[in-house]
């Protein structure tokens, strides 16, 4: 109604909130413990504080921007981008080298066009998709932080200096550990989900768990994300593997617990 009626329509833009990865990824070292270094950081610099009574959280209502993790896929920036919602900012966006953005276009194109010839949907909504690919293709450009920007803080991520697992303790995603500190307490619950996982992490979790000679020793959960993938993992055996093993299977979904 405000646009309507004075023809213009302001927009507050947040600040935002730069996090610099810089080095090459350790062996051993996960995504997922990217993820949980962002707050492990932000804690070692006073951005971030575990405690609720006066909390502190630089990320709270603010644009998280990720540069440096110039050899993530896109799946793999989704993933990445994903988190910033456990640190209540209000968006996420990760800087990628132009070919990265081509390659996964370019499989979106030949996913389209195979829809489109197995009948799926509707073939004007699809092609028209598939073409603004294309043209995008033809003349790349990507959007970038002016040189002279300014941020409410800059954390700086060495990827040298993480040289092991980063968690998360139970119930708080910003209560970041590393696993040494840890190591040793007995664990008595396990969930594997939500929109932070994808069918990757649940093979490798079939595979370990296939080792395992009689029922594990904690109560496990598990619930992928999609019943599509529920459906590829059970035709792929997984799900037999987790019913030995005494897994509790939840409905596929976007669960937490």
């Amino acid at each position: 109604a405000f646009a309507a009626a004075t023809g213009v329509m302001p927009l507050d833009m947040p600040e935002s909130v730069l996090v610099r990865f810089k080095g090459k990824l350790q062996p051993g070292i996960t995504l997922r413990d990217l993820v949980h270094a962002i707050p492990y950081y932000a804690i070692q610099q006073g951005l971030l504080t575990v405690e609720k009574k006066g909390k502190k959280n630089i990320f709270s209502g603010r644009i998280l921007e990720i540069e440096g993790l110039n050899d993530l896929t896109v799946e793999q920036a989704f993933e990445l981008s994903d988190a910033s919602a456990e640190r209540s900012a209000a968006g996420c966006t990760i800087k990628l080298p132009e070919q990265a953005i081509a390659e996964y276009l370019k499989s979106n194109i030949t996913l389209l066009r195979w829809m489109i010839g197995e009948g799926y949907g509707d073939p004007r909504t699809l092609e028209r998709r598939a073409q603004a690919m294309e043209t995008w293709l033809a003349k790349p450009e990507l959007l970038e932080a002016d040189k002279d920007a300014e941020y409410a803080a800059v954390i700086e991520i060495d990827l040298a200096d993480v040289k092991e697992p980063v968690l998360c303790a139970p119930n708080d995603p910003d209560d970041a550990r590393l696993l040494s500190s840890v190591q040793g307490r007995k664990i008595d619950e396990v969930f594997i989900g939500s929109c932070m996982t994808n069918i990757g992490h649940f093979r490798a979790a079939g595979k370990l768990l296939d080792k395992v000679k009689g029922g594990i020793p904690t109560r496990l959960w598990l619930a992928p994300p999609t019943k599509m993938d529920a459906h590829q993992l059970t035709e792929e055996g997984y799900y037999g593997i987790y019913g030995k093993a005494g897994a509790r299977m939840e409905m596929p979904g976007l669960s937490l617990i």
